[in-house]
């Protein structure tokens, strides 16, 4: 990460704020409700709109995806600091029943999984955590889950 994007991306609330005028969360009306200050939890809600609302009137798959995508690697990367590398490496979603309305997701990266990534890197090898992430209606009901795999290593040198 250059130094300028680590600048914008120090503290939570300017995360925050970068997150909700990047264009693909604007151009799918996501928005980033919370970042905590220590980078443990966020939240993130899509309303449902025109420009987001498939052919049959529900979410459209990709925006579901999207809104999910970078958290986990973002918040993990403010967690380790910058003498790690921190990678998406796969993901895959499984739609359970149609999402209409506001939907959101949350996310929590706990010092305990932060020990257990630090650990397991601490003599310069990757490590590929994993996270289940669920969206989920106004009414709490699951639309989708999404399972996260991202790589992490401890940069040489």
């Amino acid at each position: 990460m250059n130094a300028t994007v680590r600048r914008w991306l120090a503290s939570a609330g300017a995360m925050r704020r970068v997150l909700s005028t990047f264009a693909p969360y604007i151009g799918a009306g996501i928005r980033v409700t919370h970042i905590a200050e220590d980078f443990s939890t966020a939240r993130v809600e899509m309303g449902q709109h025109w420009y987001n609302t498939n052919y049959v009137g529900t979410h459209f798959g990709g925006s579901l995806y999207s809104m999910v995508d970078p958290m986990y690697m973002l918040l993990l990367m403010r967690r380790l600091g910058n003498d790690y590398i921190v990678w998406d490496k796969s993901a895959s979603i499984d739609f359970i029943r149609p999402g209409k309305g506001k939907v959101m997701a949350r996310f929590e990266l706990t010092d305990e999984r932060v020990d257990e990534i630090l650990a397991a890197t601490a003599d310069g090898g990757k490590v590929l955590p994993e996270w289940d992430v669920e969206i989920v209606d106004e009414s709490g009901e699951l639309v989708a889950r999404v399972h996260k795999i991202l790589y992490v290593r401890r940069k040489r040198g």
